[in-house]
């Protein structure tokens, strides 16, 4: 049931700490994994470790913010594996700048890597999945800050708040060609993007508010993603936000 052989993915953000671990859990189900991203050092670091455990896996360059560098890379793509089955939108920053001190150039960049590389990625990759017939899986990585929103993250917030809905938009609009999209709402892992915010008050407030009282591991979100991928395990699963945030969200008092 979570047997993704010969199947294609495609993960934007595969380099970092949270896509990586995705990236590799897509490989250990028998997928080809294709790594997108901008720093081409972490990426190779990525593919290898995924290839000395077996797996098969390749990296391309790409600014996810640019619709002619995702056309490029599908096209490559297509070369090595012949088609895509699965995307997933893993790319993401973040910033503590707080409301009364932001300026708009922090604004847009922002939102256009957490929000306008979904939407274009969604596109291109998504297309490619509806021309092709055999379905597919999207999924889209968004935050436990996109509802309700966390403090010190105006940005950040607003930005996942949109992936939650354009998730759930494209879900309803690509259902008739069983192109699946959901996305996973990943709870506080100790990734690059958060760890300028993670104050000793701020570990302190994270932790009085998740049941199970630790910050997860990118390792957890694997079971998460293989199951969306997975087109026999998750048939009838689209626009679903789906937690993997150790009780965050069912937290109140």
């Amino acid at each position: 049931m979570f047997n993704l052989q010969d199947t294609v993915s495609v993960v934007i953000g595969g380099n970092g700490v949270l896509g990586s671990a995705m990236a590799a859990a897509l490989a250990e189900a028998g997928s080809k994994v294709a790594i997108i991203g901008r720093d081409m050092e972490k990426a190779r670091l990525v593919c290898e470790k995924i290839e000395s455990n077996g797996g098969q896996a390749i990296f391309f360059e790409a600014d996810a913010t640019k619709k002619d560098e995702l056309e490029s890379v599908l096209n490559k793509v297509l070369l090595w594996g012949g088609r895509v089955d699965t995307l997933v939108n893993a790319s993401g920053t973040n910033s503590p700048t707080p409301f009364f001190d932001l300026e708009m150039n922090e604004w847009d960049r922002i939102m256009d890597v957490n929000l306008k590389s979904v939407v274009l990625a969604c596109q291109v990759f998504g297309k490619k999945m509806i021309e092709q017939g055999n379905g597919g899986s999207i999924i889209n990585i968004s935050s436990v800050s996109s509802a309700p929103p966390l403090s010190r993250v105006f940005t950040y917030s607003a930005s996942k708040s949109g992936v939650n809905s354009v998730t759930q938009f494209l879900a309803r609009e690509f259902a008739p060609d069983r192109v699946r999209v959901n996305a996973i709402i990943p709870g506080f892992f100790p990734a690059e993007q958060n760890k300028k915010i993670l104050s000793p008050d701020r570990i302190e407030s994270i932790m009085q508010h998740t049941p199970m009282n630790r910050f997860g591991d990118p390792e957890e979100l694997k079971g998460a993603v293989v199951f969306l991928a997975s087109s026999r395990a998750s048939s009838f699963v689209t626009g679903t936000l789906l937690r993997v945030d150790g009780g965050f969200g069912a937290m109140t008092i």
